[in-house]
């Protein structure tokens, strides 16, 4: 138990590192895009590979790459269900990154995200899984023999090659989803891949001879493809739409596909208790609606100062248009106003009295 414990804060520490390398890479990959852009280079998302002769781009795939090896190993220690939602916090780094080298803006509601990003993490943390239901290559191989699985990479597959033959040649610069969608299904197969890997590994430093296992190299094969398919399409993607656009969303895609794909093939969750459960899926969705209000209110101009302002606005400078409340006549009040105007003093045909008018409940907007 103690053995599982160092295993698992081993992957935890490798996974936060990962997050920093990998949201610092999407800023270098972007900035290098924008100087091809600004040079009238043929930019990625038609199709051009201009970006391999930029050194900014190189520094954020070695970036990239520093980040993904420590998630390949992060993955070898702690379960998937726990190292793949921590990639939130790449999300966070690449939105402070940003405010400092691509000039976004970070105001209150990016501020707050980052907290939820932060809270949900740790949530997840607490309530992850501790104990390793794969721990050798045969048991991933009978993991792999499983119907269930068998169908869930059948789909995967043949949706795969539906978006890249059929939907993103038409709809790929129109929807941020088509590029992004092929990056996230592919992403499921390859944490799947990286795994097995991970697992390869730590048998291989024990003494195990694996590299003579077919499961081995062919975890390598697809390991490669299920990459280089993420990353000509995540360059499309950032090429094409806004940082702000492309982070959230593929987070968000990839992390629910990897959790599924997880579910279906390691069955981490079968260990957890109700509370593990619970407690994980609050911190994802935690996650997710930090990641939301990090970028979706990333254009308006709000911070702490200016919120005096916003709340002494009149009726003219309501951020919404909204007017105010006001009080008006209901029926039976003004047939009894109507009575008592002569009495009252009221003109003849004409309003009833203000006085009357602010005695009645009914309000309504106008």
């Amino acid at each position: 138990m103690d053995t599982n414990r160092v295993d698992f804060y081993i992957g935890l520490s490798l996974a936060v590192s990962s997050s920093v390398f990998i949201g610092a890479s999407f800023i270098l990959k972007k900035k290098g895009l924008l100087r091809l852009a600004s040079k009238g280079s043929m930019r990625a998302g038609q199709g051009g590979y201009a970006y391999l002769k930029e050194w900014l781009w190189w520094a954020g795939l070695i970036s990239m790459g520093a980040g993904e090896a420590a998630n390949f190993a992060a993955y070898a220690f702690a379960p998937a269900t726990l190292v793949t939602p921590l990639g939130a916090m790449s999300v966070l780094v690449s939105a402070v990154l940003s405010t400092y080298f691509l000039n976004e803006r970070l105001n209150v509601h990016g501020k707050i995200g980052c907290l939820l990003c932060v809270l949900g993490s740790t949530v997840m943390v607490i309530h992850a899984p501790q104990e390793e239901e794969v721990a050798s290559l045969s048991a991933m191989a009978e993991k792999l023999k499983d119907p269930g699985f068998i169908v869930f990479a059948a789909c995967i597959v043949a949706s795969s090659l539906v978006l890249v033959f059929a939907v993103a040649p038409r709809y790929g610069q129109k929807n941020v989803l088509v590029y992004i969608l092929i990056c996230s299904v592919i992403g499921s197969l390859s944490v799947s891949c990286v795994k097995g890997l991970g697992i390869g590994i730590k048998e291989l430093f024990a003494g195990t001879a694996v590299l003579k296992e077919p499961l081995f190299w062919s975890l390598v094969v697809c390991l490669v493809v299920c990459i280089s398919i993420q990353i000509s399409y995540l360059n499309k993607a950032l090429d094409i739409y806004n940082t702000s656009i492309v982070t959230p969303i593929y987070y968000v895609f990839f992390t629910t596909s990897v959790m599924a794909c997880s579910a279906i093939l390691f069955k981490e969750w079968l260990s957890m208790t109700t509370d593990g459960v619970v407690g994980t899926i609050s911190g994802f969705l935690t996650i997710i609606l930090g990641i939301f209000l990090l970028h979706a209110f990333k254009d308006i101009t709000f911070t702490l100062d200016s919120l005096p302002l916003y709340l002494r606005k009149g009726p003219q400078g309501f951020p919404w248009g909204h007017q105010p409340y006001v009080a008006l006549p209901n029926h039976d009040s003004q047939a009894e106003d109507e009575v008592k105007m002569p009495r009252d003093g009221g003109s003849k045909g004409g309003y009833p009295p203000e006085s009357s008018v602010r005695r009645n409940n009914s309000f309504v907007t106008t």
